[in-house]
């Protein structure tokens, strides 16, 4: 017997944490993470441009079945990215322009999706970053199971109820709650050392100092 699982939402991330977020990028935190923390490839913003920043609220779905996600999205509020574990189905649309436009109203920051979606002119035009790893016109079952707001495994990634979520053109990277503070300062450490490089790029000064050691180890 499947056990379900309804856990209230987790505490949100604070309002500087999220505005420092801002001023950094998925690259950043995922070269500072040891290049790791980013989701599948496939998953991407349903246009281009769509950037999210929030706490996650978690819902892990049968593959093919989005009743779960109807309730979890019911639950949504200002500061929460939504993350569902689809599973990668991409046979199914989980979501389209209908819940969507609860998320939004709800005042959810974005939805990020391990499977496929639909209605894609429509979630364009609504402008609620939404992250999947496609579009298909099939529509989803409505029978569960599923769970609320338990550790799930998205697009790759481990994802806790807490966890920060950033997406951008380049996909989705999750920080882990416990860390947030140590990678923010190791990011915008390396978000100065890449503003310093372009400069030094620019005056001509096209090779990286770590280059030279780097090579030497190949006799060049």
């Amino acid at each position: 017997m499947t056990s379900l699982y309804f856990g209230a939402n987790p505490p949100l991330l604070s309002e500087d944490i999220i505005e420092r977020a801002k001023r950094l990028n998925t690259t950043l935190l995922s070269d500072v993470m040891g290049c790791t923390g980013a989701m599948d490839y496939e998953i991407k913003p349903v246009a281009s441009g769509m950037k999210v920043f929030g706490t996650a609220m978690t819902v892990s779905l049968r593959p093919g079945d989005n009743l779960f996600l109807h309730k979890a999205i019911s639950m949504g509020q200002k500061g929460y990215v939504l993350v569902a574990d689809g599973k990668g189905h991409v046979a199914n649309a989980y979501l389209g322009e209908l819940m969507a436009e609860a998320a939004k109203t709800l005042g959810l920051e974005g939805i990020v999706i391990d499977g496929a979606a639909r209605d894609r002119q429509a979630l364009c035009e609504l402008n609620l970053p939404i992250f999947c790893k496609g579009f298909i016109p099939n529509g989803p079952h409505k029978d569960g199971p599923g769970t609320l707001n338990t550790p799930v495994s998205c697009g790759g990634v481990s994802v806790q109820p807490g966890d920060l979520v950033v997406g951008d053109d380049d996909g989705v990277v999750v920080v882990p709650r416990g860390i947030i503070e140590e990678v923010f300062s190791l990011a915008e450490k390396k978000a100065d050392y890449e503003e310093q490089r372009k400069q030094a790029i620019r005056s001509g000064n096209v090779e990286p100092a770590w280059l030279k050691t780097k090579m030497e180890l190949f006799g060049l």
